[in-house]
């Protein structure tokens, strides 16, 4: 895998998906692309390098003029901070995303201090999200389809990882968008890590969007990061890994009694895909482990 390739999503016909290059590296960030009546795209990644995902389309057959859905899972700039760049490229595209982050989609100012707090200085990879038009948006809510012909995405608000989120459930590919309800998905180790960002993250609330997505019994899960896979036990696993990192946060913070102190220590010390380098991977956990941090005092 390389960033810029595109893939068909096996088993699920009809969808496509491009490494983005988040971050710069490989293996990380996912869109996907719907090739049906009405062509869509879940997710747009950070918006750096959207030619990307343009030229992901072009190579699926769909022109920036045919695309009509953008559908986002939520408005965290590592799912949606490409939309505003991508509907001025494709002008019959409109945005769908859950009532609540409509507002950041509109304005997304503090959305994007938001970000710069909580990823530190890896907010140089991203790019300053661009406004989109309240004309083409369109707000959802638990439970609403997107019709999109011959697919249809049915939202289902999972909001453990934020309030905003949903995850899509496609019943003609028997599979789920799963956006961070499911973790974070490694195809060069086969593994799901956890993904618990401050400063929405809830246990409980994880857990339960878990247990939705069993309720869905999917074929196919569709990570947002990264890719497509067998849905097999990898529920069963996320949740246990769920609650097991949790309580080694907590466990550890009471042993140290420094928060700087058990960042560190988790840093050190978990073990990260390879692909991902040193830099991303570092970051990543010390982000998991501030999330973790801030959903106990809360």
């Amino acid at each position: 895998m390389a960033i810029g390739d595109v893939y068909d999503a096996e088993h699920c016909p009809d969808v496509h998906y491009v490494d983005t290059g988040m971050y710069d590296v490989p293996e990380y960030g996912s869109v996907y692309i719907v090739d049906a009546e009405r062509p869509a795209l879940v997710d747009t990644g950070i918006g750096t390098n959207y030619e990307r995902i343009l030229d992901a389309m072009a190579e699926v057959g769909v022109a920036p003029e045919d695309l009509e859905v953008i559908a986002l899972t939520h408005v965290h700039l590592d799912h949606a901070g490409g939309a505003g760049l991508l509907l001025e490229e494709c002008p019959s595209a409109t945005a769908y995303v859950h009532e609540i982050g409509v507002p950041h989609l509109a304005d997304p100012s503090r959305l994007w201090a938001g970000t710069k707090q909580a990823v530190g200085d890896q907010i140089e990879y991203y790019v300053e999200p661009e406004p989109v038009p309240e004309d083409r948006i369109v707000e959802l809510s638990d439970g609403d389809e997107i019709d999109l012909g011959d697919h249809t995405l049915a939202a289902i608000h999972a909001p453990g990882h934020a309030p905003h989120q949903v995850v899509f459930h496609d019943p003609a590919i028997d599979g789920v968008f799963t956006a961070d309800a499911a973790g974070i998905y490694a195809p060069s180790t086969d593994e799901v890590h956890v993904t618990t960002p401050p400063v929405n993250f809830d246990l409980d609330g994880a857990l339960a969007d878990v247990e939705r997505l069993r309720d869905l019994d999917p074929a196919t899960l569709l990570y947002g990061h990264f890719g497509p896979a067998p849905t097999a036990d990898r529920l069963d696993e996320y949740a246990a890994k769920l609650e097991a990192w949790v309580a080694d946060v907590e466990t550890k913070r009471a042993e140290l009694g420094d928060d700087d102190a058990v960042v560190d220590h988790f840093v050190e010390t978990v073990e990260t895909p390879e692909i991902w380098g040193d830099r991303k991977a570092r970051a990543e956990v010390a982000m998991n482990v501030r999330g973790v941090l801030v959903s106990l005092d809360r």
